[in-house]
């Protein structure tokens, strides 16, 4: 087993976890616009005959702080664009001028604002479970190499230590990902 490598691997799969947490903080919506609320949805683009991701058919851009504006690069699929920010569950009624499409984001209440909180806490956790899982499984990975005599008693337990500051690290950018969308839900 190559000790670099393995350390690689190990912080690469912690990496994907805590980025995912962070892409799916993003689009939780906080009361202010961000093109982050909406530039991940897929739209089935009938012109085209596939589903495609918002950003990659329309320019979305935030002329207000509490307004979106999606203008496609193709004037003909703004009814699909519509249809699709219609179709997704989190409550902003799109309006359509033929070319452009506004996105008025309202304010939110406290109550909605704790209910999100809570979500953005499910969504921390999920991502500290799947750090301790990829260090699971570089742990794993380190117990069989020290099995089949790749790695000696010193290394394992270096190569130990170097997975646990991983997993730690990883767990500090989550929970700062946390604690900065907490904040930015709560602040009024």
């Amino acid at each position: 087993m190559e000790v670099d490598e393995f350390l690689l691997e190990t912080e690469d799969n912690m990496q994907k976890s805590a980025d995912f947490v962070s892409q799916e903080m993003s689009g939780i919506r906080t009361g202010k616009a961000s093109p982050a609320l909406v530039e991940n949805i897929n739209v089935k683009v009938e012109s085209y005959g596939s589903t495609m991701p918002l950003k990659q058919i329309a320019l979305i851009s935030t002329p207000e702080p509490r307004l979106l504006t999606v203008q496609a690069h193709d004037p003909t699929v703004v009814p699909d664009i519509e249809k699709a920010l219609k179709e997704t569950k989190f409550g902003i009624t799109p309006m359509n001028d033929g070319r452009l499409i506004r996105l008025p984001i309202p304010e939110l209440t406290e109550e909605r604002r704790k209910d999100l909180v809570k979500v953005i806490r499910d969504m921390a956790e999920q991502g500290r479970v799947r750090v301790r899982a990829a260090r699971k499984d570089g742990m794993d990975a380190l117990k069989n190499a020290l099995k089949d005599k790749e790695v000696t008693e010193d290394a394992f337990h270096d190569l130990e230590n170097e997975v646990q500051k991983l997993t730690d690290k990883f767990v500090k950018v989550i929970d700062e990902h946390l604690e900065a969308k907490e904040k930015d839900v709560m602040t009024v």
